[in-house]
């Protein structure tokens, strides 16, 4: 039967007993208890924002989740009743998740939450833009955005069941550098996008393409390749 050590006072009675009878030393049961203790730390249950971010299905109603929309409401409201474009764009950049410093949108605009929206250097976006972001939208540089275009993440439950009970998930938006937007655009969950992609007025864009293409259609479709002149 292995020992017990002296110095390992901190060790309850019942694991240094079952230490004993099971053969292990007490380095062993501090391990144990070492690790049990980092395991529930590593893998604590995530939150209805992590899940949300993540694609998995999480609960709108979520306490903290309708105090982040709330937050983001009001600042939709002062961005939307703000005439001067500088303001507008100082709001936008204490309110996405990242922007570069070149930005202006004309309202109206809305979204869920703003800050899982990442836009990149030279952002320009036209009247009536919709950005639903429960999980990450990515412009990069140089993008052109037309009238009425929507970025939509959100999806909901196929069964009625599922749905019915208010549960929802989503997809990111990832797209490249110079993007071009024509009016009525709709990108939908999980596509991805490469750089200098034109996307014709009234484009529903289902499903992720290259770079240098234009895209046409609901579905979209690839029309015509882009042949970009290198520097």
């Amino acid at each position: 039967m292995t020992q017990a050590c002296p110095d390992r006072k901190k060790i309850s009675s019942c694991l240094v007993h079952l230490g004993f009878f099971c053969g292990l030393t007490c380095g062993n049961i501090t391990s144990i208890l070492q690790y049990r203790r980092r395991s529930k730390k590593e893998y604590a249950m995530p939150t209805e924002y992590e899940k949300m971010i993540a694609g998995d299905f999480y609960k709108p109603s979520d306490p903290e989740l309708r105090a982040l929309a709330a937050s983001s409401r009001e600042k939709q409201w002062a961005f939307n009743a703000e005439p001067d474009r500088l303001k507008r764009a100082e709001i936008v950049k204490s309110w996405f998740g990242s922007t570069g410093e070149n930005v202006a949108m004309n309202p109206q605009f809305v979204t869920d939450y703003g800050v899982n929206i990442h836009i990149g250097e030279n952002f320009y976006s036209n009247w009536n833009l919709t950005m639903l972001d429960i999980c990450p939208i990515t412009i990069g540089d140089n993008a052109m955005i037309g009238p009425n275009c929507q970025f939509l993440t959100p999806l909901h439950p196929l069964d009625p069941t599922e749905r019915n009970s208010g549960i929802e998930y989503g997809a990111p938006i990832t797209i490249g550098d110079n993007f071009w937007a024509g009016g009525g655009v709709i990108i939908l969950p999980g596509v991805t996008l490469g750089d200098n992609v034109v996307a014709g007025a009234g484009a529903v864009v289902t499903k992720s393409f290259g770079d240098n293409v234009v895209l046409g259609g609901n579905p979209a479709r690839v029309i015509k390749e882009i042949p970009v002149k290198k520097d």
